[in-house]
């Protein structure tokens, strides 16, 4: 109800009346005092008139569950929702949701991880109070080899939602990472649980850096974040919100072709690497060359210095050549 509650004083422009509140939860003058004094309690500036009811003046930069709940309306995306306030890691609460018989779209979101991964094994910053930490579970009817696919579907969003949100311009550093003025705000991580020949789930976890006002000196030359490129702060809940929004739509559109068709233009048109000088550290041997754009299917086309080009398939090799390093 907590939740409802929210939602209700939020998207009215006038006051609310008690009297309302408790004929459209069927519930208590007190039960609904109780809420609203809780809601103060988390910091939500609630204005109390007499004869008139209740009115939401400001509410706080705060993540929780009722917040969280009072924003998302998509269909699955997000509607099983896992709140934490600190947790090892999002993916692997995610992922044992999903090996529990938890729902297609289960989300899972912590303020604070403290064993956060990223791609090839890479640890992740994340302080509290600051960034976004969370992860989707999916209980696809596709073939595993389709599943890299989601973190390019996922940049897009992210990139989406961060432009929405902010009116920062976002790009894609292929295939998992996204950037604001040549430096990351964003990491991506997808993986699969899965039995015999088809997918059991899959999670894709994503960390964005939101409200951090300086990064530790050893990441400040290659990673920003949104605050300190926008000089405000931006509310997670509702990042959170837009992100899922628009994985919820871009998902939906992979699925009608199995691939990239329907989102190429618009992550092309977001892709940092295009055009740019890239150099491939392959197991094989590492070669550079100029990116070209993705296959629909998600690779990664180089150009070499020969002419002749070849495809880079995430998660067997890093791409380096964006953040001034090589």
């Amino acid at each position: 109800m907590k939740a409802k509650i929210l939602e209700l004083l939020r998207n009215s422009p006038d006051y609310v009346s008690g009297q309302e509140l408790c004929r459209r939860f069927g519930v208590s003058r007190t039960a609904v005092w109780k809420v609203i004094n809780r809601l103060k309690e988390e910091g939500y500036e609630i204005e109390a008139v007499r004869n008139r009811g209740y009115r939401l003046k400001s509410a706080p930069e705060v993540l929780s569950e009722s917040e969280l709940k009072s924003r998302i309306h998509t269909k699955w995306a997000g509607r099983n929702l896992h709140y934490l306030e600190e947790t090892t890691s999002t993916n692997y609460d995610a992922k044992r949701c999903m090996e529990e018989g938890e729902p297609h779209g289960t989300l899972v979101t912590a303020d604070r991880q403290t064993a956060g991964r990223g791609r090839r094994g890479r640890g992740w910053e994340s302080p509290k109070g600051e960034a976004v930490y969370m992860t989707i579970g999916l209980r696809p009817d596709f073939a595993p080899d389709k599943a890299s696919m989601l973190t390019l579907v996922m940049a897009l969003s992210a990139t989406e939602a961060v432009e929405e949100q902010t009116g920062l311009k976002a790009l894609i550093k292929w295939p998992n990472d996204v950037v604001v003025n040549q430096r990351k705000i964003c990491g991506i991580l997808t993986e699969m649980d899965l039995e015999a020949e088809y997918i059991r789930s899959v999670v894709t976890g994503i960390g964005i850096n939101v409200n951090q006002r300086e990064m530790p000196a050893e990441l400040a030359e290659t990673a920003t974040s949104l605050a300190i490129e926008k000089g405000e702060t931006f509310s997670r809940a509702s990042l959170i919100e837009s992100v899922l929004r628009h994985y919820e739509q871009n998902y939906e559109s992979f699925l009608q072709t199995l691939d990239l068709s329907l989102l190429a233009e618009r992550y092309l048109a977001r892709l940092a690497n295009l055009n740019r000088k890239v150099r491939v550290l392959d197991p094989k041997g590492e070669y550079e060359g100029t990116a070209r754009g993705i296959r629909h299917t998600g690779e990664l086309i180089v150009e070499l210095p020969d002419g002749s080009f070849r495809d880079v398939y995430a998660g067997e090799v890093s791409v380096r050549g964006y953040y001034g390093y090589v």
